[in-house]
């Protein structure tokens, strides 16, 4: 079970006069140790709240004028009244007038003057009263921002990195969006923390790749660390729709009548047939990773099917290279944020990473465990290092097995081939619930029930040779447990929470901005199967992951298909089970045909990461093979598209 911490909820500090007398009764009195954590000794009601418009320095939307991008300001008076500089927790987004953040889809609230009276989430009501200042930044084309939404690229980043960069006194803003005044942000050390969920902890990793001074961490949620990631696969389409339909959904009305010029570039740069192009380079965060100074802290939901596990383990791959330091939480949700899966737990360890990162304290956070993951619903563990230190890629060979069309997965290699047809009516959740039958639609290939557990962790690759009956095909490689387990229910309208009708606080409320939240608990199911990783490609980028071509039918094709990253325990008397099938409903897109692939097993193999590399594997499968299943195992309903199109909007 995890390790819960009780909830505390902090009332209000109703005057300025409460809190600077709770600060002199906190303050010392005699020389004590550096502080290890802040405290709420400042009023969040009385906090000051403010607007200033930065100058990106851009002209996207061809009006003439450099495009300001507006920033709502929450930071303690106390603070500033005495001289004393804060740092900044920032959370930049494109929904927050849109489509509202978090689970309540709250959206920014202003006062006659302009000033924001409720900014959504609870970092503010909670992280003001302990000395920080929390800026809220409607991304270009937004909201009260100038400019364009262009789905990440440079207006996104760089109307974003100006807000830091003006924090730490290189860049310009106003007290009014077209006005002259200027304004100063006196009252910052610089010292920035990004955070946010999806789009906005992609804009976090995004601002992060610039390598911008002052940024100091960031805390990506659920985010994109290649736009080209979000909507193909080697080639192969996630969503039938491009990023100029999700920069028209967010684009403010004014934004939407001068940014066309803009909205062409997103369908000119971004073709429908999944070839790489300069448009994707530039939202290629990825490949910018040395550039970055900040430290970061990771989340992601093991089944998010939005934003995929692969914008995980290459991203993490790629800072691990460059030595940045990390932090992760992988949970068994979908598309959600933590203060939704493990609220307790989540606000005392941003608390802590916060006051580690912004502030200095030596609270020891950077010296615990460097991952924690949720093995089962509300169950956590943590391994000192991500992936643990002993995981080594084993190479799983699928061969024939006792009858036709229900393989074996091990160590030696195959001979013969394997033939599926691809049917777009079916997925990874048809195909393992009949693992142990014979269909048309898939090639499967399973390990005995193991003799111990056997974990995988980090990302997988499958490499096979497939023989195309037209000119286009699309494959899927999925990895599945094959057993029973009850798992949070990611295929739900939650993704594997329940909101519920009560409230717990976290911070300090104002009339207009609570600090009280729904509660929310894990939703759960029981299954017979547990899809572990996935992978897809349209095979006719066999040679170049970056462009596509025509097959020729009839031809033999090589192509290795990359798996997301992953961290999962396959138990003792369990199966491991490899598929290989086409068009992965709801997932991809279908091709425009529907080919027949013949696979040569000798030529077809996956390099899985074990924890204690092939002689893990030999130990876990040494027993004696088992009798197969018969029947159908039942898994989640199946994956949808319902958010599709949209990282984290109105959640």
């Amino acid at each position: 079970m995890p390790n819960r911490t009780r909830s505390t909820i902090w009332r209000p500090l109703t005057t300025a006069a409460t809190a600077a007398l709770l600060a002199t009764f906190l303050a010392p009195t005699t020389a004590h140790p550096a502080p290890r954590e802040s405290r709420p000794v400042h009023s969040y009601e009385n906090a000051v709240r403010e607007a200033v418009w930065v100058d990106t320095g851009l002209d996207a939307d061809r009006d003439g004028r450099p495009d300001r991008v507006a920033v709502d300001i929450v930071r303690p008076r106390e603070a500033a009244a005495q001289g004393r500089k804060v740092p900044v927790i920032m959370d930049a987004s494109p929904y927050y007038s849109c489509c509202g953040r978090g689970n309540e889809s709250q959206k920014k609230t202003y006062d006659a003057n302009g000033d924001v009276v409720r900014m959504p989430l609870f970092y503010d009501n909670y992280f003001v009263s302990r000395g920080y200042a929390v800026v809220g930044v409607d991304l270009a084309g937004t909201n009260r921002s100038d400019g364009c939404v262009d789905v990440g690229g440079r207006s996104d980043i760089l109307s974003a990195k100006a807000v830091v960069d003006w924090l730490n006194g290189r860049a310009t803003a106003y007290t009014t969006r077209t006005g002259t005044t200027r304004a100063k942000a006196t009252w910052t050390n610089g010292r920035t923390g990004m955070i946010g969920k999806s789009w906005d902890g992609t804009i976090a990793n995004g601002v992060a790749a610039t390598g911008v001074k002052g940024l100091k961490t960031i805390v990506p949620i659920s985010a994109i660390s290649s736009w080209y990631d979000y909507y193909f696969q080697q080639g192969a389409p996630l969503y039938d729709s491009g990023p100029d339909w999700l920069s028209d959904y967010v684009n403010s009305p004014d934004a939407r009548a001068k940014c066309a010029a803009v909205q062409q570039k997103l369908v000119d740069g971004a073709p429908r047939t999944g070839d790489w192009t300069p448009l994707w380079t530039e939202r290629d965060y990825v490949k910018d990773a040395r550039k970055v100074r900040a430290s970061v802290f990771l989340v992601h939901g093991a089944q998010d099917l939005n934003v995929r596990m692969k914008h995980v383990g290459q991203w993490w791959d790629a800072l691990a290279k460059n030595g940045v330091e990390r932090k992760i939480w992988l949970a068994r949700t979908g598309h959600v944020d933590p203060f939704d899966f493990r609220r307790a737990e989540w606000v005392k360890t941003l608390h802590r990473w916060f006051d580690h990162e912004l502030l200095g304290y030596d609270n020891g956070i950077d010296r615990e465990p460097m991952a924690d993951i949720e093995r089962a619903p509300d169950q956590w563990v943590t391994s000192p290092v991500w992936p643990p230190r002993g995981t080594a890629a084993t190479t799983l060979r699928p061969a024939h097995g006792g009858q036709p069309g229900v393989g074996t997965l091990g160590l030696r290699k195959g001979r013969g081939t394997e033939t599926f047809t691809d049917d777009p009516r079916r997925g990874e959740t048809d195909w393992a619930a009949r693992i142990d039958s014979a269909t048309a639609d898939k090639a499967g290939f399973v390990t005995g029930p193991l003799t111990r557990a056997l974990r995988l962790s980090g990302s997988s690759k499958v490499t096979v040779t497939a023989t195309p009956s037209t000119a286009t095909a699309h494959l899927s490689a999925v990895l599945v447990d094959l057993g029973p387990a009850t798992i949070r229910d990611y295929a739900a309208s939650g993704e594997g929470v329940t909101t519920l009708t009560d409230r717990d606080c976290w911070g300090a409320s104002t009339t207009g901005d609570s600090a009280c939240f729904l509660r929310t608990a894990a939703d759960t199911t029981d299954v017979e199967h547990t899809v572990v990783s996935r992978g897809w490609a349209d095979l006719g980028t066999h040679a170049s992951a970056h462009q596509g071509g025509p097959l020729t039918p009839g031809k033999a094709y090589t192509i290795t298909l990359d798996l997301a990253a992953t961290d999962h325990v396959v138990p003792a008397g369990h199966r491991l089970a490899l598929i290989v099938a086409g068009t992965d409903k709801d997932l991809i897109d279908p091709p425009s045909t529907r080919p027949t692939l013949t696979l040569d097993l000798s030529r077809t193999k996956a390099w899985v990461p074990f924890v204690g590399g092939a002689a893990a594997f030999a130990r876990a499968t040494a027993g004696p093979p088992g009798a197969s299943p018969t029947g159908h195992l039942d898994g989640v309903s199946g994956p949808s598209q319902r958010a599709g199109r949209i990282p984290g909007g109105g959640r």
